[in-house]
């Protein structure tokens, strides 16, 4: 699928910062998995940063597609300050507080139910 697909069905900015490495269809779900780009940006300038590996990971239930659940299977990337040794990650706010829901489907509940 190209870009321009894939934007309309992920949350907002997230193929700035990761690519969609599969995507699984399965019979009562969608399984797209995510991993983050070695990119580094701004709030990392001035740092010598090599990159580490990934964190382990996270699912988040994003909105149904097609009448199925769709869940975002995440893998964010970790780096090592050479400078002082301290692992640093980008701080997404992927998650709406306390779920394990996308922000976005959590406040499209929230306002549904209301």
């Amino acid at each position: 699928m190209d870009k321009t697909a894939w934007e309309l069905i992920l949350p907002e900015g997230m193929l700035d910062y990761f690519e969609v490495t599969s995507v699984d269809c399965l019979e009562d779900r969608y399984s797209i998995y995510l991993l983050e780009k070695n990119l580094l940006s701004g709030e990392f300038e001035g740092l010598s940063l090599e990159s580490k590996g990934f964190y382990d990971q996270i699912t988040v239930k994003d909105f149904p597609l097609r009448g199925k659940a769709c869940y975002l299977h995440v893998k964010r990337r970790r780096w090592l300050d050479k400078s002082s040794s301290r692992t640093i990650s980008r701080d997404w706010k992927l998650l709406a507080n306390g779920t394990r829901l996308t922000r976005e489907f959590a406040d499209f509940l929230k306002a549904l139910y209301r």
